[in-house]
């Protein structure tokens, strides 16, 4: 699928930014972190094609396990809005459920196994 332009927010509206990706095929994953958020994500995409337009200081960092992949909330309402991987770091994600105009209800998602990448066993 080709790749467009869509805005995107989390639920308070601080947090604001642009990204430049295709939706499908749109993915979610089984490991103990996105188990628990249930996140719609879209296809990977290079971190030049996201642009924080608002919030940036707004923004917390959680790792785990491994310590590669970068996951990125609101510090303000909690909600998950983009990550960089842990497969490849050059490559992010964003919640297809923070994007402008887009239900993420409406995509077949396949589950990825990050819980077979684990290095030790989740909680």
């Amino acid at each position: 699928m080709s790749a467009s332009t869509y805005k995107g927010a989390c639920h308070c509206g601080v947090v604001t930014f642009e990204v430049e990706t295709p939706l499908t095929p749109a993915v979610r994953c089984n490991c103990s972190l996105c188990r628990r958020r249930g996140a719609v994500m879209t296809p990977p995409f290079s971190k030049g094609k996201l642009r924080i337009l608002s919030g940036h200081d707004e923004l917390a960092m959680y790792q785990f396990n491994t310590g590669v992949a970068k996951h990125f909330f609101c510090k303000r309402c909690g909600i998950y809005t983009f990550h960089q991987t842990r497969t490849d770091p050059n490559n992010w994600r964003v919640n297809i459920g923070c994007l402008e105009g887009v239900d993420p209800y409406s995509f077949e998602a396949e589950v990825a196994d990050g819980a077979s990448s684990s290095v030790r066993s989740d909680k």
